[in-house]
């Protein structure tokens, strides 16, 4: 599974994903494993530029952030993306979110 995360500094989940200006990518099956670091041109005083962090992610299974607006949500399920809100440093997120993977699961 692979998840990327918003993150303005590539050690905590902090941003909304309309101002993501940089995604960390992880592949994941029990653990997470670092990829790459994605930059977006996103401009400070626009609206709904979520649609650019989700195309970045077309190569993903879920985008952790912040919060996300509903345009987002559709935009996500539109290319077969799960969008997922959570915060806080990216190695306690992602555990937390391969745990309730693992969970429902079994």
């Amino acid at each position: 599974m692979r998840i990327a995360v918003v993150s303005s500094d590539g050690k905590n989940v902090d941003l909304h994903l309309g101002r993501g200006k940089s995604i960390y990518v992880y592949d994941c099956v029990d653990d997470a494993s670092f990829v790459e670091r994605r930059d977006i041109e996103i401009a400070e005083d626009a609206k709904h530029q979520g649609g650019k962090v989700i195309k970045a992610c077309s190569d993903c299974d879920v985008l952790i952030a912040v919060q996300y607006g509903f345009k987002s949500k559709i935009k996500a399920e539109d290319q077969g993306l799960k969008l997922v809100m959570d915060e806080g440093p990216i190695d306690e997120v992602l555990e937390r979110y391969i745990n309730h993977v693992n969970f429902m699961k079994n």
